[in-house]
C-alpha cells in the first residue's frame, strides 16, 4: 500500500464532499495537525485506520487502497469486508482490539457466513496436512465448536492464539494437532485454554 496515494485519495474525496481537514479529524477522533501530516506525507496511514477512513468517507476501501470506484466498475462491484489479521495477542484487551490487530483482508461480503469473522496466519506445522504453515485461516468469532472441528483457541494465560482440533471426549475438551509429530493437550487447570472462533477456509497469500 502506498500510504501517500491513499492519502492523495483521502483529500480528493472529502474535498469533493466538502468535509475540511478539522471536520475530517474530528470524525476520525484525531487532531487537524495529523490529517495535515497524512495529506503531505510526512506520516504513513496504518493499514488499521483505512475501514475507519472508508466509513467516515463513505466510500468503500477499495476505493481508498486502489483508486477503484467500486459502484461504476464491475468487476469490483461486489462489497468488501474488512476481515483483520491478528497478531500476538495483548493480555486483557478483547480478542479484537486494535493492538491485536496486524493487518487486514478484504473478502466479498457475500462469500462470508454471518457473525464477527477474523482471521490467523497459521505458525508451524502442528495442523498439516489439513492447514499449511503460513496459511491465512478464516474463523467465525463463537465461544464454542462441534466435537472434531478446528478452532482457534487461547492458551498462555490469553496470551497467544493457536489452532487446533477439538476432541471432547466423556467430559473432556482436547486440543489435538492434525499432525502426529506434535502431540495433543487436555484443558484443565494446569493447561487453561479458551476458544475463540470456529475455522472456514484458508487460503495461502504469496
Amino acid at each position: 500500500m502506498n500510504s501517500l496515494e491513499v492519502a492523495k485519495r483521502i483529500e480528493k474525496i472529502a474535498e469533493e464532499k466538502g468535509i475540511s481537514g478539522a471536520e475530517l479529524a474530528r470524525r476520525m477522533g484525531t487532531d487537524r495537525s495529523t490529517i495535515t501530516r497524512y495529506y503531505k506525507g510526512d506520516r504513513k496511514i496504518s493499514m488499521d485506520e483505512i475501514p475507519k477512513f472508508a466509513e467516515v468517507l463513505e466510500v468503500d476501501v477499495i476505493e481508498l487502497l486502489l483508486g477503484y470506484d467500486v459502484k461504476n466498475v464491475s468487476l469490483l462491484s461486489e462489497r468488501k469486508i474488512a476481515i483483520p489479521v491478528l497478531g500476538p495477542i495483548a493480555c486483557g484487551d478483547p480478542i479484537l482490539a486494535k493492538e491485536n490487530i496486524e493487518s487486514y483482508i478484504y473478502k466479498p461480503a457475500d462469500s462470508l457466513p454471518s457473525g464477527d469473522i477474523f482471521a490467523l496466519q497459521a505458525k508451524g506445522d502442528s495442523m498439516e496436512p489439513s492447514i499449511p504453515n503460513g496459511a491465512i485461516v478464516l474463523l467465525r468469532a463463537q465461544p464454542e465448536v462441534e466435537n472434531g472441528e478446528i478452532a482457534a483457541v487461547l492458551v498462555n494465560g490469553d496470551e497467544e492464539a493457536t489452532l487446533k482440533r477439538v476432541r471432547k471426549e466423556n467430559g473432556f475438551i482436547w486440543l489435538v494437532p492434525d499432525n502426529p509429530k506434535h502431540e495433543l493437550k487436555q484443558i484443565s487447570e494446569d493447561y487453561p485454554a479458551r476458544i475463540i472462533g470456529k475455522a472456514i477456509s484458508y487460503e495461502m497469500i504469496l
